[in-house]
């Protein structure tokens, strides 16, 4: 609180209420001419996370329209399978697409129960619409869009964001319809992109390839979920492309995520040596003793997180064991079963670096917590 006649500078009172909620900062904006000044300036909404929940933001606010040319970096949060906030997040990004100078970032994140299959039809329309619109946009992240995404969204961000640095499309959804071609024509279009997120399905040799080029700007971070049948079904990819990827870009990490549609044999032929895992989410339906027990043969020198979905067993807990002798750089590991004592003193003896590890003992109460090392 201030004294009488003082108040508080803008820039001031901007950093209070950039950390508000949308309702809190429309209740903020109609105090005075000051505070209106300082929740509609660029500094409040250059970074905005907007979470619609339906009963209790209902529909677009009208002092939003004001804000929107200044919003740069945006996370959205929504509920897709309730109508008014799936409407109310369409509104927001149909608004957004073509304002000047336009967003640099766009992270979509789903809650709630899973829609029905084609409840996204109006979302992706928007997506679309910001893709065409926005020419400076640098990151789409849509890992948690539960809708099916297609080569007509790929294309589109071909065409229509050349700056892409950064472009996620490894969702959580039944079907995969990104073919390889589109991702081609991604690469080719988007010179500067350091990071993919895609199914395996959709990647090819020949976009190794264009990914090894010597011209090619440095790469960082490939992502791979493995969870659709056409995932299962993809061939593998040439073993000295990954090693040419690797040559030209040797800092880069890849991620795989390993889901139980995926067969034993599909497994053996995405887990490949040359490929420089990082982070290795195993789901699996099938064999889970022998990707871990691949991971600690190939993937000491670069694996730094584990996750291991699978039934308790002594094979599993010795394949455990042997991955904290060798992989001694990791930085996380859970194990959602139950292990034997021998198996956490192996990671904590033998990984130094460890920050936080779900490694239970003993039968517990879900959703099991990871502990912290500290």
């Amino acid at each position: 609180m201030t004294e009488p006649g003082e108040q508080l500078p803008e820039e001031v009172l901007a950093l209070i209420f950039r950390h508000l909620p949308l309702r809190d900062r429309a209740t903020a904006s109609r105090v005075c001419r000051a505070w209106a000044a300082a929740a509609t300036c660029s500094a409040v909404w250059h970074d905005t996370i907007i979470s619609y929940d339906c009963e209790r933001e209902g529909t677009l606010l009208p002092y939003l329209s004001a804000c929107l040319d200044h919003v740069h970096n945006l996370r959205l949060e929504f509920e897709p399978s309730r109508e008014p906030s799936r409407r109310a997040a369409t509104e927001l990004l149909t608004a957004l697409a073509g304002r000047t100078p336009g967003l640099r970032s766009l992270l979509l994140n789903c809650h709630g129960e899973k829609p029905l299959f084609d409840a996204g039809r109006d979302i992706l329309d928007a997506v679309h619409a910001i893709c065409r619109a926005s020419c400076a946009l640098r990151h789409l992240d849509l890992r948690r869009l539960p809708f099916t995404l297609d080569d007509a969204l790929v294309l589109q961000a071909s065409q229509g964001c050349p700056e892409l640095r950064s472009l996620f499309l490894n969702n959580c959804t039944l079907v995969g319809s990104v073919r390889p071609d589109s991702v081609l024509e991604l690469l080719k279009a988007c010179p500067r992109l350091r990071a993919l997120g895609l199914h395996l399905a959709s990647l090819s040799g020949t976009a190794l390839q264009v990914l090894a080029a010597p011209d090619r700007a440095p790469f960082a971070h490939l992502a791979l979920r493995c969870a659709c049948p056409e995932d299962a079904r993809a061939p593998p990819l040439p073993e000295e492309a990954w090693a040419a990827v690797r040559r030209r870009h040797p800092r880069l990490v890849v991620e795989l995520e390993l889901e139980p549609a995926l067969p034993d044999e599909s497994v053996t032929r995405v887990l490949q040596p040359a490929v420089p895992v990082a982070a290795l989410s195993l789901s699996l339906s099938g064999d889970t003793v022998g990707p871990v027990r691949f991971a600690a043969r190939h993937y000491a020198s670069t694996l730094r997180a584990l996750e291991v979905r699978a039934a308790a067993s002594a094979e599993l807990d010795a394949a455990l064991e042997l991955l904290a002798v060798r992989c001694s750089d990791l930085r996380e590991v859970h194990c959602f079963c139950v292990v034997r004592p021998s198996v956490l003193h192996a990671f904590r003896a033998h990984c130094p670096r460890l920050r936080s590890y779900t490694l239970k003992l003993t039968r517990e109460p879900h959703p099991w917590l990871p502990t912290l090392v500290a």
